[in-house]
């Protein structure tokens, strides 16, 4: 009950006040805080997935503004030599509003990464998107094979069909590169797990599917056990490290990243950025009110 009280009350709260939650979860507002962050990662031998804050757009001069954004942050962080790739919401770029243009504006971020040797990760979003962004990395996947992947969240109950029908895009010279997550969106029972366990059940199932099938997956979990059957089922498939890698959050659970390191798998940290972080904070602990126990610890233990 305090978790959802605090969940409530925090968009009335002054935006000073929520940043001293925030500050730890989030790289900053600017370009130049998200690369600072970016580059302190790699010089502790982490790669990054950069993504700049805001979904759910009402306008597509708000759309166009953000294409125009992230153009400007890949020739950035390409030419500082970031070790790393980015991510993006399609709903920034107008999913719920123009399907044509949000593909249009996409395709050319994903065009400019392909340039300069990079690579885009279409972020998946609430049940209303979800046929709409595998439809989106369909097109784009023909198109630039290798430049181009899709999340999968293991919480939906639909995800091993989705995955099973993309198997068509899978070639050995092109494997398909996913990133696989619990999910945080909320959803209904029919459509989504609800019990713990077995959202633990269902990530591992589609963890192993994509093992044997030779899909490159990012394996995005803060949650020990899921980390730790990762490891059996990697050494069960015989999985090479160049197919796989392990992802997490910037600033969540430190100190289970770096066990991940030392065992030598590779590790690539979600690096969140952009003036848009007061309403995806705020966004967030409404969907996941457990977070608000840090939000405690932030305000009265660190001070």
């Amino acid at each position: 009950m305090l978790n959802k009280l605090i969940a409530n009350i925090l968009p009335y709260m002054p935006k000073k006040l929520v940043w001293v939650f925030s500050r730890r979860y989030i790289a900053g507002e600017s370009v130049d805080e998200g690369l600072l962050a970016s580059k302190l990662l790699n010089q502790q031998n982490i790669e990054v997935t950069i993504d700049l804050l805001g979904e759910f757009i009402q306008t597509l001069e708000e759309a166009k503004a953000n294409k125009k954004q992230y153009l400007q942050i890949i020739e950035r962080f390409t030419s500082e030599e970031i070790t790393g790739n980015f991510s993006l919401k399609p709903t920034m770029f107008g999913l719920l509003t123009d399907e044509e243009t949000c593909y249009r504006y996409i395709r050319e971020v994903v065009s400019l990464a392909a340039a300069k040797n990079s690579f885009v990760r279409i972020d998946m979003e609430d049940s209303q998107c979800v046929d709409r962004e595998i439809e989106l990395f369909r097109k784009l996947h023909r198109e630039f094979p290798k430049n181009v992947g899709l999340v999968f969240q293991a919480y939906l109950r639909r995800t091993l069909s989705d995955l099973e029908s993309l198997l068509t895009l899978h070639t050995d010279n092109t494997p398909l590169n996913y990133r696989l997550c619990k999910g945080i969106y909320i959803e209904p029972e029919k459509i989504a797990c609800k019990k713990y366990d077995e959202v633990r059940e269902h990530f591992l199932e589609d963890l192993e599917f994509m093992f044997k099938n030779k899909i490159y997956v990012g394996i995005a979990t803060h949650d020990q056990f899921l980390v730790e059957n990762s490891y059996k089922l990697i050494e069960k498939y015989q999985v090479p490290k160049s197919m796989y890698e392990f992802q997490m959050l910037y600033g969540v659970t430190p100190e289970l990243r770096q066990s991940i390191i030392d065992l030598g798998h590779k590790m690539r940290v979600y690096v969140p950025f952009g003036q848009q972080w007061f309403n995806y904070s705020t966004r967030r602990l409404k969907e996941n009110p457990k977070v608000a126990s840090h939000i405690i610890k932030a305000l009265f233990i660190r001070g």
